[in-house]
């Protein structure tokens, strides 16, 4: 049996499993960027993301998928942007984006990757 790997658990959630060299992160959220716009709260998240990967010796370049949550479809172009600036355009991955409430009222901008190990 294949061991599943969690990183930064709580009693809620782990940040981060791998499971059969694959990568899942929970759905990344502004920390710092509450109060920003969606193109700063989407550029902060995906620096996380980047430090979750590098973490684990990863990088954008081995990302599968990305599901984009976006709180208004009107913050759509701003957070591509952001997304573009960012993305590695060698690998690109499969992406979604869809309008979700999310669980904070200030977050504009929640993404959750997949990604190979």
């Amino acid at each position: 049996m294949v061991s599943i790997q969690r990183f930064h658990s709580t009693s809620r959630l782990s940040e981060m499993a791998i499971y059969n060299g694959v990568i899942y992160l929970a759905g990344q959220v502004p920390e710092k960027t509450v109060q920003e716009a969606a193109y700063e709260q989407t550029k902060e998240i995906l620096d996380l993301i980047d430090q979750l990967l590098a973490e684990v010796g990863a990088n954008k370049s081995r990302i599968i998928s990305a599901q984009i949550y976006l709180a208004d479809m009107s913050d759509y172009d701003e957070m591509n942007r952001a997304w573009d600036e960012w993305v590695d355009t060698k690998s690109p991955p499969t992406r979604a984006t869809v309008e979700a409430k999310l669980a904070v009222p200030d977050w504009k901008v929640e993404i959750v990757i997949t990604a190979a190990a």
